[in-house]
């Protein structure tokens, strides 16, 4: 006689315990299967945005950036060449649509943080729940009724030997690689370059306690974070084909186009960390959600949905999400074998995910594509946009609201990247100055077609 379970939760990683937790929390039995249950070391996950963070304490799961050493997040500061200027977090307000919130007018603030910590103590917090079980497991296969085609469990090996387990609902948190995916869904993720970097020790930022984005019109972008108040991770955004790390090619590539674009008083750190650590890389990729109409089995966090990890929104989304399905599958009133219910569910959830994942996901995109800036066009763009930081008051408040996550209202994305756009057409008329003006007059349609092209399919396809 097998044990059955209400949710099967397929890895242990960002989101994972947090579904865990909260299904838990409404006298849900679950099951946690992860591959390794050592701390893993990875270099994604290390930034957590203000709206993550709010999504984590509804939760209750905000003790896990606690006691690791991580590093407060106010905001950040943006670099192009040479010049820089200040995005602090917004103070909350109102607007944000927060559920609760007893800290209106004090700034928001996100964590930097080890990822292996802030994992081990999510799941920490998850065994403790008298609900959850966790074992160290690799889940091989799902477990389907041949007849319906609904999913009952998977089959996992355990110590060398293949067993089987049963849960009214399956939840597939496998994360990037996930190796269930394309079972589920027929869209593949699309790699959009690489993020190269390592940790630096005792690196003297511009304004600690900030994320660094260096930009400029002959280079890929380079972003610098705390993880600890002694500590930073610096990620390096490399094009494709990625040069090899065995010959030498891509330290090369670093020292070569990387570390001459960083301020002054951040570069002896970086040196050193060349000359005595190993680089290490990550594909950033690119995958709009889709809905998953497979009875008993939903795809959720990276293994249904990824964005360009530039702007640090991945762990936002997913706790997002985590809410959303906690509050609409977990309370005991749902009848998880109904799958007329569940699908009915699972249609809501969709729905009501995608201004909050649209934004987020959208702005990573759109912001990469400015930052990296492979055209004339995009070059005009992304001087705009610096531009348009420089102003201050709400051409900062408002992107860097969307940005943290705390206000997902797309129409105001929308409202945003425009106003960049025209503000961009503005500042090169300025710049070409009166015989440039033809040229200039020229790439007024030139620059707004190339805003329109980088942002509106991915909003579509996002919000539709």
């Amino acid at each position: 006689m097998y044990e059955e379970y209400d949710f099967i939760v397929v890895g242990a990683g960002v989101i994972g315990p947090a579904l865990a937790k909260g299904m838990s929390d409404r006298g849900r039995k679950v099951l946690v299967l992860e591959r390794d249950l050592n701390e893993p070391d990875r270099i994604v996950g290390e930034l957590l945005q203000p709206g993550g963070l709010e999504s984590l304490k509804k939760l209750g799961m905000e003790e896990a950036v606690e006691g690791i050493d991580a590093a407060v997040v106010e905001g950040y500061e943006v670099i192009y060449e040479g010049e820089r200027v200040h995005i602090p977090y917004p103070e909350y307000s109102p607007d944000f649509d927060l559920a609760k919130t007893t800290q209106l007018g004090v700034p928001a603030t996100g964590r930097g943080f080890h990822h292996g910590r802030f994992i081990m103590n999510l799941r920490k917090i998850a065994r403790e729940q008298p609900n959850v079980t966790m074992l160290q497991a690799t889940a091989v296969d799902v477990i389907k009724n041949e007849e319906t085609g609904r999913v009952l469990g998977v089959e996992a090996m355990v110590n060398g030997e293949k067993k089987p387990f049963f849960g009214t609902m399956t939840l597939m948190c496998d994360g990037t690689a996930s190796a269930f995916r394309k079972q589920f869904t027929y869209i593949k993720p699309v790699i959009q370059g690489y993020f190269v970097g390592m940790v630096l020790d005792d690196v003297d930022l511009l304004r600690p306690n900030h994320g660094h984005v260096v930009i400029g019109a002959g280079h890929k972008p380079i972003l610098v974070y705390q993880t600890t108040p002694t500590e930073a991770r610096i990620l390096c955004d490399v094009p494709p084909p990625m040069p090899s790390a065995s010959n030498g090619d891509l330290k090369r590539y670093i020292e070569e186009n990387c570390l001459p674009r960083l301020p002054k008083q951040m570069q002896p750190a970086f040196r050193k960390g060349l000359d005595n650590k190993k680089l290490r890389s990550m594909p950033n990729q690119y995958l709009p959600a889709t809905v998953n109409k497979t009875p008993g089995l939903v795809l959720v966090g990276d293994a249904m949905n990824m964005r360009h990890p530039l702007t640090g929104g991945g762990m936002t989304v997913c706790y997002n999400d985590a809410v959303l399905l906690c509050e609409m599958l977990g309370p005991q009133s749902v009848n998880l074998v109904d799958e007329e219910q569940v699908a009915a569910i699972m249609k809501k959830f969709y729905q009501e995910r995608k201004a909050k994942s649209a934004v987020v996901n959208v702005l990573s995109v759109a912001l990469y594509k400015l930052f990296s800036a492979e055209t004339r066009e995009l070059k005009i763009l992304q001087n705009g946009c610096f531009g348009y930081f420089e102003k201050g008051g709400e051409c900062v408040r408002g992107p860097v609201s969307l940005l943290s996550g705390l206000l997902p209202r797309p129409a105001v994305l929308f409202y945003h990247f425009f106003a960049v756009a025209f503000y961009s057409i503005y500042l090169n008329f300025i710049n070409k100055g009166i015989v440039g003006f033809p040229l200039a007059l020229l790439q007024v349609f030139t620059v707004l077609y190339t805003a329109i092209v980088v942002f509106v399919p991915f909003l579509v396809r996002e919000l539709f």
